[in-house]
């Protein structure tokens, strides 16, 4: 009799089954995934790591982008020079290798030998090697020496302009002035060469090379004109001498857009040698310390001192040239006439304060033309309490020297005045005549300039245009500006008044027959007073009527005879001699003194 099968299913088994059967799905599709990732995704990455294993790469240096001056002269250029390596297992003659390195680079042949056997992907010998010198190395044709082409940095006139161009590090990125400010504008992208090396990271000959361009750096075109900075900085290198001065400063700028045409800080320190201890530098002589204590090495602050720019870095009192700030602030409130008349006995009784003119038996009745011609403190103490503090500090703010100037140099300071409800009336009579506050000579400058060009504010600035490697300009820089920041009308009451201090008052020592400039002198005593050091200086500026320059000079701690009028204005008077007629300024003959 036929009998029925009956199946039975295990229902655990299935379970089991089923759940190998979704882990295997699972783990193919991770393992799917992950080699998509690595194969398609990351496969860029991964090409790269392969690549770096069977090459080896060297660098292709980009040179430098030049500086130059509104003409197009260079200022700051490259050299070729080369870097010395070495690949220590493709080296097969060690002792050569150490032995002609050693003599060519003049290096101690323990020093290279230790570096020939250190096991390196590469090991660097020495950078900036003079291009002939390692052409000599390339005829020894030395396995495992390499030599790569590089740029160096050079300066065509060594220290000319120093403290604006600044210098680079030997891997050629700038450290200050000019070089860093405009790094990322200077500096280009490395290419590279690319050779294949076998298991050992050894070249393999006859294999093809693969090359990437470098890019070479963008050029800077400056607003410096090459000829003013030369005779700038002869002047003020003969004056640092004839009176023994610590430091000589003059700038030269265009008051009515901030270009600025020379800057001279003498001394100034060799750009292609920054790090050579300049011999004119005088710090120790004047501040009174003991030369013969100085030690045989430079320390940081040598070199700080070196590179230092006083009319960036550093404050002072301005003296006598912030009359002119203070005055034009006098005749925008309403306080003021030129034909207003004021008396000078010798001082003036502020409170408790007896504070004294420079002439000790006073100036006697004058009206404020006089005043300003004679540069009277008595007179502009009268006109800075017309003033009053609060309007005072508020022309302060509006003509900038609250704030820097944004000139394109790295490491710019800022004024330090009272704060303005700490000034009373001794205070406010000693602001009215530049002491008791600090500024930098451009804050100063910047100032009088927007005095005599009608009320602008402009931005003191050196960088100009940008070209790329064939000389097209690919940017025009812009700076800002503030307008009417005064008035028109007391724009040219300024410029008539500055003109008379120069053909009848304390700067006549500036005056040159046949050209109309104005300006103002300055003697200003440093801190602390005890020690009767001073700064000399005068700004002025040309033709008066419509100003194309303007100059400010600073003597800092002449010997001898310190009065502004005596030993700056001459100096101002005789640039402008030379430089007027270069820039365009024809003489008026019927002008004279």
């Amino acid at each position: 009799m036929y009998k029925e099968k009956y199946y039975y299913f295990d229902t655990n088994r299935i379970k089991k089954l089923n759940f190998v059967v979704i882990m295997f799905y699972l783990l193919f599709g991770i393992v799917s995934a992950r080699l998509y990732y690595i194969m398609i995704v990351k496969s860029d990455k991964y090409h790269n790591m392969a690549v770096n294993l069977w090459e080896r790469e060297r660098a292709i240096k980009a040179p430098r982008g030049i500086i130059y001056d509104r003409n197009g002269v260079a200022m700051a250029n490259n050299i070729p020079v080369c870097s010395i390596s070495v690949i220590h297992n493709q080296i097969e003659d060690e002792e050569a290798v150490v032995r002609i390195l050693s003599n060519k680079l003049d290096i101690d042949k323990d020093i290279i030998r230790k570096k020939v056997q250190k096991r390196s992907v590469r090991e660097k010998i020495k950078s900036n090697v003079p291009k002939e010198v390692a052409d000599e190395i390339r005829t020894y044709h030395l396995k495992g020496v390499m030599i790569d082409e590089d740029y160096k940095r050079y300066y065509p006139y060594d220290t000319l302009a120093s403290k604006v161009i600044g210098f680079t590090g030997g891997d050629n990125q700038g450290i200050i002035g000019l070089e860093v400010q405009y790094d990322k504008v200077l500096m280009g992208e490395n290419g590279s060469i690319n050779t294949l090396t076998n298991a050992r990271g050894i070249e393999i000959k006859n294999a093809k090379e693969r090359r990437i361009e470098p890019k070479n750096g963008k050029n800077l075109y400056t607003t410096i004109d090459i000829n003013i900075q030369k005779y700038v900085e002869q002047e003020a290198q003969n004056a640092l001498r004839r009176h023994k001065a610590k430091r000589v400063c003059i700038i030269s700028m265009n008051p009515q857009n901030g270009e600025i045409y020379a800057y001279a800080d003498i001394p100034e320190y060799n750009l292609n040698k920054p790090f050579e201890i300049n011999n004119d530098l005088n710090y120790e002589q004047n501040s009174g310390e003991d030369n013969s204590t100085k030690k045989n090495e430079p320390t940081l602050d040598d070199y700080n001192k070196m590179w230092r720019s006083f009319c960036l870095n550093d404050t002072y009192e301005p003296g006598s040239t912030f009359k002119i700030v203070t005055a034009t602030c006098a005749f925008e409130e309403g306080v003021l006439k030129v034909s207003d008349g004021f008396y000078c006995p010798g001082y003036k009784l502020v409170q408790d304060r007896r504070i004294r003119c420079h002439k000790a038996g006073g100036h006697g009745q004058q009206s404020f033309k006089e005043g300003i011609m004679n540069s009277c403190n008595p007179v502009f103490m009268e006109v800075g309490a017309r003033v009053g503090t609060d309007r005072y500090y508020e022309w302060l703010q509006k003509l900038g020297f609250f704030e820097k100037t944004g000139i394109d140099l790295p490491g710019e300071a800022n004024s330090i005045f009272h704060k303005k409800e700490n000034v009373h009336a001794v205070e406010l009579a000693t602001m009215s005549f530049g002491q008791s506050f600090q500024i930098t000579p451009l804050q100063l400058l910047r100032s009088v300039s927007a005095i005599i060009n009608g009320g602008k504010l402009v931005t003191p600035h050196f960088g100009l245009y940008i070209t790329d490697e064939n000389n097209n300009i690919v940017q025009k820089l812009e700076y800002k500006t503030k307008n009417n920041v005064i008035s028109k009308e007391t724009s040219e009451q300024m410029k008539e008044l500055l003109e008379a201090v120069v053909s009848e008052g304390t700067g006549k020592r500036a005056f040159v027959e046949g050209f109309r400039i104005g300006g103002k002198t300055a003697t200003s005593e440093k801190l602390p007073r005890s020690r009767k050091k001073y700064i000399s200086s005068f700004l002025g500026f040309a033709p008066a009527n419509n100003p194309k320059i303007i100059t400010l000079i600073l003597i800092d701690e002449p010997v001898g005879t310190y009065y502004g009028g005596t030993i700056a204005a001459p100096v101002i008077g005789g640039v402008y001699e030379n430089v007027l007629p270069y820039i365009g300024v024809s003489r008026e003959q019927s002008i004279e003194k």
